[in-house]
């Protein structure tokens, strides 16, 4: 499948003004920019590329009227000398989402305080990043075409599933910008529809109160739309988990697929299938998945049947993931490749404590239900974990209670389309890690 045209950015721009400050076109800006001025010592932190100015940065604010959340602001020293620009907000913790920094505005001024043409810019780029590498594709059409910070867009994510993008918000200026988003998306190849998915409780932190909507805008797409990832077909429910279906574990599906010729394979918290498809396709002898939604499992169910699978080799169980697990142990199964991807125990790194109690029981009975010798597959997709450093010590630990031995053969963590931004680690949040238990 060919992937849309960039859109058409004339750069007509002499060598003059290309070489203007950031002050110098703000200064001619008709309404004029507020400036939030940030605290001594605390510039080079933004100055060296993280994007989320917090209040405790900020030392005052100058301009009359005081901005309004979405508003653009000039970002600037102790000395009130621009070092970026960015997109305000008078309640949230995150004062400014920074968007240029003044080197980049001198070098390239066609975006300069200007969020029509940034966004249009930004999501060119991605589009452009995804075709470099290789999305879509024959064998795949699923996948994240905007990564928030990764690509330079904090607090909008959109996802593509065929000829449907998905946009997760959850900034109050994305909202703010709704349409403009859309209209960028209309642009590029092949998507004929959108379906707009708030973030309901982070937005509320941003200071935006949809709690009454849906939360989910379907006004003009499917409810289901069906995909192609590695070449299996998957339907993907859009009023499902996050935004329906999650990309980032692509490349680690295609690892277990190629790991599971003739095993015995049991998939915990399987969702609508991911994971135990691909063993199913890998070869695999016997595949068990286990969740405890029935919507998700209706869906597994059906990409069984849509990938011609036989139901006598792959199978599903709607339970609780520690009662099962209790249970076979108690009976004496084992398996050759367990997978364990719970839900986001830790959404918040004060609940880090709680969650990795959780976290460490999950492990030990998934341990023991995997031979000795066998495979397992732990993830996490709570940031706050991963950010922590502690998921290998969690492991460990886990192993220790359920009398094991485990080493690690494999690390891994989001996609090739999930670009981080080094300078905020705070978007690296899934980890994957494969292990050895003997």
């Amino acid at each position: 499948m060919a992937f849309g045209s960039r859109f058409p950015m004339s750069r007509t721009l002499s060598l003059a003004v290309a070489t203007i400050t950031l002050q110098e076109i703000a200064s001619t800006h008709a309404k004029g920019i507020a400036k939030v001025v940030l605290k001594k010592g605390k510039t080079q932190l933004f100055k060296d590329g993280s994007p989320m100015v917090y209040s405790g940065a900020v030392d005052r604010i100058v301009g009359r009227p005081p901005p309004v959340t979405g508003d653009v602001v000039l970002v600037t020293d102790g000395a009130e000398k621009p070092i970026g620009w960015g997109l305000y907000n008078s309640v949230s913790m995150f004062c400014v989402r920074l968007m240029q920094l003044e080197d980049e505005a001198a070098k390239d001024p066609s975006c300069v305080l200007n969020v029509d043409r940034l966004l249009e810019d930004r999501i060119s780029a991605a589009v452009a990043l995804r075709e470099r590498l290789l999305l879509p594709s024959a064998e795949t059409n699923a996948y994240r075409l905007v990564n928030s910070e990764g690509d330079r867009l904090s607090g909008l994510i959109i996802d593509i599933f065929g000829d449907e993008a998905v946009v997760a918000s959850s900034a109050a200026w994305v909202e703010k910008y709704k349409q403009q988003i859309k209209d960028c998306i209309s642009k590029i190849n092949h998507i004929n529809h959108i379906t707009w998915r708030p973030s309901i409780d982070i937005l509320k932190e941003e200071g935006l109160d949809l709690s009454d909507s849906r939360g989910v805008d379907l006004s003009h797409s499917p409810r289901m739309v069906k995909v192609l990832e590695n070449g299996i077909s998957y339907l993907v429910s859009l009023e499902g988990q996050k935004t329906g279906f999650y990309a980032d574990q692509r490349e680690n599906r295609q690892y277990i697929s190629s790991i599971s010729k003739g095993q015995k394979v049991l998939d915990i918290c399987c969702y609508t299938g991911g994971f135990a498809l691909n063993a199913a396709c890998g070869g695999a002898l016997n595949v068990t998945g286990v969740d405890s939604s029935s919507p998700a499992l209706e869906i597994a169910q059906e990409n069984t049947v849509l990938n011609n699978l036989d139901p006598g080799v792959i199978s599903y169980l709607k339970e609780d993931a520690t009662n099962f697990m209790k249970t076979a142990i108690s009976e004496g199964d084992s398996w050759d490749i367990v997978i364990l991807d719970p839900p986001k125990l830790a959404p918040r790194r004060k609940v880090l404590q709680n969650a990795s109690g959780m976290y460490r029981n999950l492990n030990s009975l998934a341990m023991q239900l995997t031979r000795r010798g066998g495979i397992l597959m732990s993830c996490s997709c709570s940031g706050a974990m991963t950010q922590s450093g502690m998921f290998l010590r969690i492991l460990q630990s886990a192993a220790s209670t359920a009398g094991r031995k485990i080493t690690v053969i494999r690390q891994a963590g989001a996609g090739r389309d999930h670009p981080i931004d080094p300078s905020y680690p705070q978007g690296e949040y899934l980890s994957n890690v494969l292990l050895r238990v003997l």
